[in-house]
C-alpha cells in the first residue's frame, strides 16, 4: 500500500487527473483545501508512478500556499506492507521508486525509514544541506521541489480541531504529545487551528489516547482521520467512541482492499 501525499487540495481538474491516473488501484482520496494537500491511498507500484508523473506535470510549487509544510509536489511517498507483505518488500519498492523518480522525472528523491536512513522530519529539516538526495539532481526541481520516499509500518494520520482557535495553545499541545509513538504539529488552518498528528504506533497509542490528552486541556471541536487506518486501531477502541473519534469500519485498509477484490 502507498498513501501518496500530494501538494494539491484545491484544483478539481488536477485532483481528477490524479485519480484517473491511479485507476482501479486507488483505495481512497482525502483532500484538504486549507492544507492544500491530498492523500491518495494506492496499491502496487504502477499507480504511485502514474500519480507522481501527473503531479510533477501539473503542480507548480512556486505558486503553492498551504497550511501544511511541504518539500515537493509529490511530497511524501511511503510504501507500507499489508496483507502478508513485509517491510523488506516495502523497502525494495521504495528503492525502485526513488530511482525511477530521480531518473525519469528528474525530481530529487530522499529515502527514509530503516537502518541508516534519516527520518521524515530529518529530511524536512535537512534536505539538500547537509542531506543529499539518494537519486536525481542535487537541487530542487524548479516546479516540483523534491520528494521523501519511505518504507514504514502502518501509521495513522489524525487531526484534532480545537474549539478555541488558539495557535499558541495548539503548538504547546503538539509539543506535549510528541514522543516515540506520536509526531505532532500545531497549525493554523483558515480561521481555525488544529493539532495535526502522525500516530506511529496506533495500536498502542491510538486516537482515543491522543484525543483525551488534548481534551483534558481544551475542548476539541472535532476529530479527523486522514486516509485509511488499520482495522486493529478500531478493534482497540470502544465502539461507542468511534463517531467522536471519526472512526468507521468502511474506512479501514482491510475494508477497502476487500472492496477492490470484488
Amino acid at each position: 500500500m502507498c498513501p501518496v501525499n500530494i501538494s494539491e487540495g484545491r484544483s478539481a481538474s488536477v485532483l481528477d487527473a490524479l485519480a484517473d491516473a491511479a485507476g482501479p488501484d486507488l483505495l481512497d482520496v482525502h483532500t484538504d483545501a486549507d492544507h492544500h494537500r491530498s492523500v491518495l491511498t494506492l496499491v502496487g507500484e504502477e499507480a504511485p508512478q502514474a500519480v507522481a508523473a501527473v503531479a510533477v506535470g501539473r503542480i507548480d510549487l512556486v505558486r503553492h500556499r498551504g497550511a501544511h509544510p511541504r518539500l515537493g509536489a509529490v511530497d511524501v511517498v511511503p510504501f507500507v506492507p499489508v496483507e502478508g507483505s513485509d517491510l523488506e518488500e516495502a523497502t525494495a519498492a521504495r528503492d525502485r521508486f526513488v530511482r525511477w523518480l530521480g531518473e525519469e522525472l528528474r525530481v530529487p528523491a530522499f529515502a527514509y525509514g530503516g537502518p541508516g536512513r534519516p527520518t521524515l522530519p530529518e529530511i524536512r529539516r535537512c534536505a539538500f544541506a547537509p542531506l543529499r538526495p539518494d537519486a536525481g539532481p542535487d537541487h530542487p526541481h524548479p516546479r516540483a521541489g523534491a520528494s521523501a520516499v519511505g518504507a514504514r509500518s502502518p501509521l495513522m494520520a489524525y487531526n484534532l480541531w480545537l474549539a478555541k482557535p488558539d495557535l499558541a495553545l495548539a503548538r504547546s499541545l503538539a509539543r506535549s504529545l510528541r514522543g516515540p509513538a506520536v509526531r505532532a504539529l500545531g497549525l493554523a488552518v483558515g480561521r481555525e487551528v488544529q493539532v495535526s498528528c502522525n500516530l506511529l504506533e496506533p495500536s498502542s497509542v491510538g486516537p482515543d489516547a491522543v484525543y483525551d490528552a488534548v481534551a483534558a486541556v481544551t475542548p476539541v471541536a472535532r476529530a479527523e482521520v486522514v486516509g485509511l487506518v488499520p482495522h486493529a486501531v478500531l478493534a482497540a477502541v470502544d465502539r461507542r467512541r468511534w463517531s467522536q473519534l471519526d472512526l468507521a469500519e468502511d474506512r479501514t485498509v482491510e475494508a477497502r482492499l476487500a472492496r477492490r477484490r470484488r
